[in-house]
């Protein structure tokens, strides 16, 4: 039960107002934020469940995460070729 609880809780985005996740459905600099996406989205949903995260597919495009916090300020992630492990890191550190 603690595990599951410290793996929930690695996802509480407090400071979050919105989250985007951009990715290519194709490219190969994707798959890591796919692979993340597929893993994850549904627990960051359950942690979060006010929190808009909103998942684009476009053809082409850098994959990136883009978090936006309060007074509009936003940052942004660059995720290409990146494996979902670090992707995770990296999120985490982006929205602490």
């Amino acid at each position: 039960l603690l595990d599951r609880f410290v793996s929930m809780s690695r996802f509480a985005f407090k400071a979050v107002q919105e989250l985007r996740i951009n990715f290519c459905r194709a490219s190969q600099n994707s798959a890591g934020i796919r692979d993340f996406v597929k893993a994850n989205y549904a627990e960051m949903k359950k942690v979060n469940p006010t929190l808009p995260i909103m998942v684009r597919e476009f053809d082409g495009v850098e994959p990136k995460i883009t978090a936006r916090f309060d007074m509009g300020v936003e940052q942004t992630l660059s995720v290409a070729d990146m494996d979902e492990k670090a992707i995770d890191t990296r999120l985490k550190e982006l929205c602490k």
